[in-house]
């Protein structure tokens, strides 16, 4: 096994793993950063809809910071958790990790944001969160 500096988040679970395709690939043979963004979203939805015991919506993307490329067979976790609340507001920060060469595994980040989502009604409505956070 490889000597690696970077490792999973002891101690925290993944919201989200998944493992790309070569449908996911962009024209130079790397995932397409559209996909990892967008399951950065999905990811960073998890946590704040639990915390607005409801639907949200993406309201910002406050930074994306790509550091590595992803690739086809990569494992892929993603980290979420939320860093602050407003009234109707969740802001999350994702991290991103991809497990490679299953023989010789290596972690490495490849990439991180922080997203912030606003509670709504069926409507789509702004609403207040509610006072006590689901733990």
């Amino acid at each position: 096994m490889s000597d690696s500096s970077v490792q999973l988040p002891p101690g925290k679970m993944p919201v989200l793993r998944v493992m790309p395709m070569p449908r996911d690939l962009n024209p130079a043979g790397d995932v397409f950063g559209g996909w990892i963004m967008s399951q950065v979203d999905i990811a960073g939805a998890v946590p704040a809809r639990t915390r607005a015991r409801g639907r949200v919506a993406t309201v910002a993307v406050n930074a994306f910071v790509f550091k590595q490329p992803v690739s086809v067979g990569d494992i892929v976790s993603f980290y979420a958790e939320i860093i602050r609340t407003g009234t109707s507001s969740v802001t999350v920060e994702v991290e991103v990790y991809a497990e490679r060469n299953p023989e010789d595994p290596v972690v490495v980040k490849v990439t991180e944001a922080t997203l912030t989502y606003v509670s709504v009604d069926v409507q789509g409505v702004k609403r207040v969160l509610p006072l006590d956070p689901v733990i």
